[in-house]
């Protein structure tokens, strides 16, 4: 596997594989480089809907392919947003409203744990009998006044009592590091390794 697509057109999460990918000798190319629509998002779970924006992009390109799904699950909200985190408060999808919405649902709750979750799939082709499939997951809890001005979606809202901050006050590479897309991301590595060698 020298190429492969990246599922997504989020150029943070394409700088981020691309970081950890390249050392292995792999090509990364965004899906915004190939002319076709983005996959529908229709299933329940991370992982189907990851498979699924996989499985289109391979057969649209004709290269191996790798897509993630991720969002944030509140406990008491039984895990929701979830796979719909991205539009939370609906279309067009913006940060600020879903961070507002989320907000607003817990002002009352006393207990606002939450965790990211993320699920990363790679497929070699699009019939892939055995993708690999990676995931990762960050403990928190959502606070209601934003804090810091990094990373994206939630994380000003998303706060790491170890740390005493949120997402949005931790450097860029220490979040690579620790949160859930980075977990994946390194598990996933380790797999691509084993495979390699």
């Amino acid at each position: 596997m020298q190429r492969l697509v990246i599922a997504s057109n989020n150029s943070g999460k394409l700088r981020e594989i691309r970081h950890l990918l390249e050392p292995l000798g792999i090509e990364v190319l965004p899906q915004s480089g190939f002319d076709f629509p983005e996959a529908e998002e229709p299933y329940c779970t991370f992982v189907e809907n990851a498979l699924a924006k996989a499985r289109h992009a391979s057969k649209n390109t004709g290269l191996p392919a790798l897509a993630d799904d991720s969002g944030i699950c509140v406990n008491i909200l039984d895990g929701k947003p979830g796979i719909l985190s991205a539009r939370y408060a609906g279309e067009p999808k913006s940060d600020e409203r879903n961070n507002q919405k989320l907000v607003e649902v817990l002002r009352n709750q006393g207990d606002r744990r939450a965790y990211y979750y993320c699920v990363m799939v790679l497929l070699r082709h699009p019939e892939d009998p055995q993708p690999i499939i990676a995931d990762g997951s960050w403990q928190g809890e959502i606070l209601l006044n934003p804090r810091g001005s990094g990373g994206f979606g939630y994380d000003p809202y998303f706060f790491l009592a170890g740390l005493g901050k949120t997402a949005a006050e931790l450097p860029m590479e220490q979040k690579n590091r620790i949160s859930h897309r980075g977990k994946a991301l390194a598990q996933l590595v380790e797999r691509i390794r084993q495979e390699q060698s």
